[in-house]
């Protein structure tokens, strides 16, 4: 199965600088659909997100988990269902070990998603990572994912700090305007590969020849 791996803070919720309680989260508007849009045209919706407010002493995992539970039942009520959500907590400099460390799993690095694809048996070659910052365009970068950059949360922001040749394919005003896109661009994919696959060619049946006309075209038998 394909995926969508999409960030969380400023792409599936309002932006807040470190978001610390249940009572500040806020769907960022179309959330529900695109995730609703995404699941029925057969991707997985993944959240990767970095949280390292959580080694910055700033919220805890308890916190962290019941945020994340509202999430997914603001979702479900919509007629939304995530995948699962995938968290990394570290920091390279803040805190305090085991929390203060340079892990594989903060993006940009690819962590996260190459966990994902082991424990949902998902298809990296058809998957797309959206998101607002730099960090989400080189987790798709290093997943060999497809990019898409919204411009909610940092990703005006991101946009105008593109250089030419980023590793975009797409920029979108929002989640569900990504979702929009990706479902299209992942049909023409799939169309283009089917008109290069070369065609099978029927069998061709050979006549069969009776014993007396094989004599006749083998004289020395």
């Amino acid at each position: 199965m394909p995926a969508v791996f999409v960030d969380r803070d400023g792409t599936l919720n309002h932006e807040r600088r470190y978001l610390r309680r249940v009572a500040d989260l806020r769907l960022v508007a179309g959330a529900a659909d695109a995730v609703r849009a995404l699941a029925a045209a057969g991707f997985a919706v993944v959240v990767v997100t970095n949280q390292s407010g959580v080694a910055r002493g700033l919220v805890r995992m308890s916190t962290l988990a019941a945020i994340h539970d509202a999430i997914v039942r603001r979702l479900a009520r919509l007629g939304a269902r995530l995948t699962a959500i995938y968290v990394c907590p570290h920091h390279p400099t803040a805190g305090t070990p085991p929390l203060r460390r340079r892990c594989r799993c903060r993006k940009p690095r690819p962590g996260l998603v190459e966990r994902a694809v082991r424990e949902l048996d998902l298809d990296l070659g058809r998957s797309y990572c959206v998101g607002d910052s730099a960090a989400d365009l080189g987790l798709a970068a290093a997943t060999r994912t497809r990019a898409v950059l919204v411009r909610t949360g940092h990703g005006r922001a991101t946009e105008a700090e593109l250089t030419l040749g980023a590793p975009v394919a797409h920029v979108a005003a929002n989640f569900r305007a990504a979702a929009d896109w990706i479902i299209g661009d992942a049909q023409n994919v799939s169309a283009e590969r089917r008109a290069a696959s070369p065609r099978r060619r029927a069998p061709i049946e050979r006549a069969r020849t009776s014993p007396a006309r094989r004599r006749r075209r083998q004289p020395w038998r």
